[in-house]
């Protein structure tokens, strides 16, 4: 691919904004970052918050510790840390520095301060409106579409921002309709790599130092760990556990940030870390690392794009399918078996929930990189899933638009009897 094609300059945009840092898991940190931009347009301190968010919102966070607030969980805690903290304009990083007597501070105001949450249903998976108030003044502030997308700000009724926004269709970003696996297989191969090399070191250096955190402390349900313990610490072994490390540390109160993919650190983690775990162990090089690496992001977020930032298809298996196509490159795969390594993992594991971020999420990753490793080991000893196996179909593009209806429209109540379930247990 020429630097002159359109699609050259698209794939670096995309990753350019796809592979950002965030601190903690991304959907509670959207609240905080709302939480901070409506009290910076209100001016000062609000005296009570009301929350209205989408369902996919409310399953999120419910599970999740908000980083740097000394173990808090939950909507109320996300908008209280967001609002002590201020600074919006670190956007997802928000809730990183904060101080001892910050983290006090917050605390304290989640106790003395009404902090309302409604489920609201406008039609948008992934919706946010905080509203603040202090005396006769008030503020709101709309994320939607995606974490950093704030669509409108409103100060005693008078707006300050308002952008329009026609629903889940990632308005304001890169046209996510010019990947395809063939344009992201032509451009790993002849990408310049001074291209791609910051934004991936980045990604490389954060996401392998929460990998890493996570395997010597003790987070979650410590999933890389236990399976470290099960079976003799072969190379398939260290990549499923030092993703699910990095997951279960994340979920679970860690400080480090990482960088996300498709909106998820989850889903970051799991395109990178296994990808750098196989490059070390094949003795690859730094340029071969980095060109498993755009493939394994482009590739997950191609798959994700007809999904949504938020559903019931658990985004682990869009990510684990990318992982997989990018140790496939590293172990001197083909485009044939990239796309049968992809198609094979979607066969395996399509059928995960998301039930919300929380310790479990880590097991699922763990499951689904070792469904993209399966998949290239299966393609190369001569074995595949076929056109007609179930919602596998002829073609990398026609399995993969599957894949997204299967997410998008076809768990769209799934994903609401999950919310229902999850609901009744707060």
């Amino acid at each position: 691919m020429e630097k002159k094609d359109p699609r050259y300059q698209a794939y670096l945009h995309i990753l350019q904004e796809e592979l950002i840092p965030a601190l903690g898991c991304t959907e509670p940190i959207a609240l905080a970052y709302a939480a901070a931009a409506a009290r910076k347009a209100l001016g000062q301190l609000p005296r009570r918050i009301h929350a209205g968010v989408s369902g996919s919102i409310l399953k999120n966070v419910k599970s999740v510790i908000v980083p740097n607030t000394n173990h808090l969980k939950g909507i109320p805690a996300s908008i209280a840390a967001g609002t002590i903290v201020g600074q919006p304009e670190k956007q997802l990083e928000v809730l990183s520095g904060i101080t001892p007597d910050q983290a006090e501070a917050i605390k304290t105001y989640l106790e003395q301060t009404e902090i309302t949450v409604e489920h609201i249903d406008n039609g948008i998976t992934f919706d946010i409106v905080i509203t603040a108030f202090a005396g006769e003044d008030s503020a709101s502030v709309r994320i939607a579409g995606y974490h950093t997308n704030i669509v409108s700000v409103e100060k005693n009724g008078k707006s300050l921002l308002n952008k329009e926004y026609a629903g889940d269709s990632g308005d304001g970003l890169t046209d996510r309709s010019l990947l395809s696996m063939e344009g992201i297989w032509d451009f790993i191969q002849t990408v310049d790599i001074d291209d791609i090399r910051e934004i991936l070191d980045r990604q490389i250096a954060f996401n392998m130092a929460i990998a890493e955190e996570g395997i010597r402390g003790d987070y979650g349900a410590n999933i890389g760990s236990v399976l470290l313990s099960m079976d003799p610490p072969n190379i398939r072994v260290r990549a499923k556990a030092m993703a699910a490390a990095g997951s279960d540390a994340r979920m679970n109160g860690c400080e480090l940030p990482v960088i996300i993919n498709s909106g998820s650190g989850n889903q970051g983690i799991t395109v990178s870390v296994p990808v750098v775990v196989y490059a070390r162990e094949l003795g690859s090089s730094k340029e071969q690392l980095y060109r498993a690496l755009a493939l394994s992001n482009l590739t997950a977020i191609h798959q994700k794009t007809p999904i949504g930032r938020l559903s019931a298809y658990c985004g682990a298996v869009s990510a684990g399918a990318g992982a997989g196509a990018g140790i496939a490159y590293l172990c001197g795969g083909s485009y044939k078996d990239i796309t049968h390594t992809v198609v094979n993992a979607l066969a395996i594991v399509s059928g995960i929930i998301c039930d919300g971020a929380k310790a479990s999420c880590a097991a699922k990753i763990a499951s689904a990189i070792d469904a993209g490793i399966l998949g290239y080991h299966m393609y190369k000893n001569g074995q595949q899933f076929h056109g007609g196996d179930g919602i596998v179909t002829k073609g990398i593009e026609a399995t993969l638009q599957n894949v997204g209806r299967l997410g998008k429209d076809g768990m769209k109540e799934t994903n609401e009897e999950i919310i229902r379930i999850m609901l009744g247990d707060c």
